[in-house]
């Protein structure tokens, strides 16, 4: 119960913290997001609110190594965790600020990847239905280039709502701290609660009608922190938590990214040009509010938790089974909103 109450304590602190700085950017930032034809948003609006989030993290699991005797891994690893987490968060809000092009931002996540990678932190090992356990040798760098990389640009291509990316942010890191802390992993449960907390502070300006968006600073961040705790508490906290975790908990975000990207190449499209036609983006076109699309995507997101608590009960070999009846979820979702948006000639 002490114990309990000083975690209590500790996730007020940080979601209030949070909130401070998201009051104070709204008030002060001067970067605005102005809108254009494709937009969701129709007044201009302060983008950049995802600092708030980076500075409250930042400051949780700062006290965390600190102070936290039993919550610690490997100095090292902490520290290539933070160092990358600051330059995405840097070249993010410099982004926000001036809008660059892609190929720095691309260039900087595979910087950051690179940190995480050189301290040693990478997929080594997965376990594959009917196989079980099995180390993947040489290929465990371009697995985790992958990995990081590609949910860093999921969830930044999924900030596009008010209070979809944020919300989606307080579900899955909850939902992952109450896994890790059933499992043994003190580290990621408590990194976990402060990202939980951080984003709630945030999502308090940003809940629809947003008064400020999250910017790059803070989807690009979110999403490089769940890639890498995923990979910590799969190898390196103390009790190994199952790196289908992060993926189950964020399905909804990596599916609509993928979905989205295959069917523009199919259809010849220019891939990363600045497009509408994301699910949650065809949902809102059609009549959605921003407020409904995000309590479908928040309640996928907790379905998937519920998921995801089931799956880590279950043998390690047979865990990837557990995404087929969401992948049918998703499935059945994306058809529907296609056929609908091209009813309506929005594809």
């Amino acid at each position: 119960m002490s114990a309990l109450f000083q975690h209590t304590v500790f996730m007020a602190v940080i979601a209030g913290l949070s909130a401070v700085l998201t009051f104070l950017l709204v008030h002060h930032l001067r970067i605005l997001d102005v809108p254009n034809e494709r937009s969701s948003h129709s007044v201009p609006t302060p983008r950049g609110g995802g600092l708030a989030i980076v500075g409250g993290f930042f400051f949780g699991v700062s006290l965390i190594h600190l102070l936290g005797d039993a919550a610690q891994i490997k100095t090292s690893y902490f520290i290539g965790f933070l160092a990358a987490l600051l330059l995405i968060a840097a070249v993010s809000l410099w982004d926000d600020f001036r809008t660059r092009g892609v190929s720095i931002k691309v260039t900087t996540q595979f910087i950051a990847i690179g940190i995480v990678m050189a301290t040693g932190i990478v997929i080594d090992k997965l376990h594959l239905p009917w196989i079980g356990p099995e180390s993947v040798g040489w290929f465990a760098y371009p697995l985790t280039l992958l990995w990081i990389f590609g949910l860093t640009n999921a969830y930044n291509f999924m900030d596009g709502l008010d209070g979809m990316a944020g919300s989606s942010a307080v579900i899955a890191s909850g939902f992952f701290s109450y896994i890790a802390y059933q499992q043994g992993s003190p580290f990621i449960y408590l990194a976990a609660l402060t990202l939980c907390a951080a984003t709630t502070g945030f999502l308090i300006f940003n809940w629809p009608p947003a008064k400020i968006f999250m910017g790059d600073v803070g989807s690009t961040f979110l999403g490089f922190v769940f890639a890498v705790m995923a990979v910590i508490a799969a190898r390196y906290d103390h009790s190994h938590t199952s790196l289908f975790v992060v993926p189950l908990l964020l399905f909804h975000f990596i599916f609509d990214t993928v979905f989205t990207f295959t069917r523009r190449i199919l259809r010849g499209d220019k891939v990363f040009q600045a497009h509408r036609t994301h699910l949650y983006q065809l949902l809102n076109r059609l009549g959605c509010s921003h407020l409904t699309v995000t309590l479908v995507y928040s309640a996928i997101g907790i379905v998937q938790g519920v998921g995801a608590i089931w799956m880590i009960n279950i043998p390690g070999h047979q865990r990837v089974l557990v995404f087929l009846p969401f992948l049918l979820l998703q499935s059945v979702f994306a058809t529907v909103v296609v056929r609908l948006a091209r009813r309506h000639d929005y594809l």
